[in-house]
């Protein structure tokens, strides 16, 4: 009996799992291909959480996290580890997300390993190599190693393009983060935690994460300070605050908001319990990246803590809000959102420009037409049916 192709998917970060778990659950339910996962655990208890969600179970586990890790150390302990498992493995492909540092070390350990990878979400750019840091050319890198690039959206692509790689080697597929973001809305329920509590007390909720690096440099201060404020002048908003456990941001969170009223500090919520508080809150507020794609695709207004955006599908379709990370443009921001109605509504009722829900069908199809498998899928469509807002606070 023939060999069915042996493709691995490797990732390390709560983001990445996320949107790759439903392509890891597609890979294995296809009959023509096997699949193994290996994952590099840049992040550890985050990436625990999601895989225990999703029901994954690595086939390697590198288990690289490190306190206060450099991006130096980790790079080198990721390609060196990754390496070696591919070596021992002899995949048929590889696949690798996004703009972490496991992704460029993957891209390049499968590329010396000379294993054909492909780079999901590929295309992103914001236009400015040193922000997102090191996002940008983490993902940069990847698309230069990257054997096929599945790129989440048509502008994605036609980032590729002018980046002169071929048509052929280019499939738009949607992005999964929409695929893991359904399937968790229509399972999740409520977290058995007490700050869950506040979500059904009747006040807008105000839902807060903050973590980005180019943030670390005072901004995440002044985000706090601007949310603080505008908590202080409106007694029926409550916030939940979910503070990433890195030492400079947890410092600078706290310092701000510590025993401020109707603000919850809280411990990081897993991937679940955070759809949760996503999709029971008011307004979103954030500095990630993933969440740009995924509260839209339940009507949920959001501002973004940044100053340049690799999604800026987003801010055209009024989806998302680009604010800046200036204690004033941060409060202006709230302040609009939390008084004027008809823009509020108008951010909740547009559609989702980044996915369908069939983000993993298409990337196994690319997948497999690359290996000479199957035909070349049908590109993912904004206009044909994106994801539309649907879920009130």
């Amino acid at each position: 009996m023939k060999r069915r192709p042996l493709v691995v998917s490797i990732f390390g970060t709560r983001p990445e799992a996320v949107k790759m778990a439903p392509i890891v659950r597609a890979i294995a339910e296809d009959p023509d291909l096997e699949g193994r996962v290996l994952v590099t655990a840049q992040h550890r208890e985050l990436l625990d959480a999601v895989l225990e969600h999703f029901e994954i179970q690595p086939d390697a586990d590198l288990n690289l996290m490190e306190e206060r890790q450099t991006l130096h150390g980790l790079t080198a302990r990721a390609l060196t580890g990754v390496a070696e498992v591919l070596r021992a493995w002899k995949p048929d492909f590889a696949l690798v997300h996004g703009d972490t540092v496991t992704t460029v070390a993957a891209s390049l350990a499968a590329f010396f390993e000379r294993v054909p990878c492909g780079h999901v979400e590929a295309g992103l750019r914001s236009g400015r190599a040193w922000d997102p840091f090191p996002e940008e050319m983490d993902r940069r890198l990847a698309d230069t190693i990257a054997d096929i690039h599945l790129a989440p959206t048509p502008r994605a692509r036609d980032h590729l393009r002018r980046e002169g790689v071929e048509e052929e080697r280019i499939y738009v597929t949607g992005n999964s983060a929409i695929d893991a973001f359904l399937y968790t809305v229509e399972r999740v329920r409520p977290p058995r935690r007490p700050e869950a509590e506040v979500l059904h007390r009747g006040r807008r909720v105000l839902a807060v994460e903050t973590h980005r690096r180019e943030n670390w440099d005072g901004a995440i201060a002044e985000i706090a300070r601007a949310v603080g404020d505008v908590v202080d002048a409106h007694p029926d908003v409550e916030v939940i605050y979910s503070v990433h456990p890195n030492p400079v941001v947890k410092e600078a969170v706290h310092a701000a908001l510590a025993g401020r009223p109707r603000v919850h500090l809280c411990e990081p919520f897993t991937y679940p319990e955070w759809v949760y508080v996503v999709a029971h809150s008011y307004l979103v507020l954030s500095d990630s990246g993933g969440i740009q794609e995924e509260a839209p695709a339940i009507g949920k207004p959001l501002i973004v803590a940044r100053r340049t955006t690799e999604r800026p599908e987003a801010v055209e379709a009024g989806t998302a809000w680009l604010a800046g990370t200036g204690y004033e443009e941060i409060r202006h921001a709230l302040e609009t959102l939390l008084n004027d109605r008809e823009r509020y509504q108008r951010m909740s009722r547009a559609r989702n420009p980044f996915g369908d829900g069939r983000a993993a069908e298409r990337t196994v199809a690319a997948v497999k037409h690359r290996l000479g498998l199957g035909p070349r899928p049908e590109p993912f469509r904004p206009e044909a049916g994106g994801a539309a807002g649907g879920t009130g606070a």
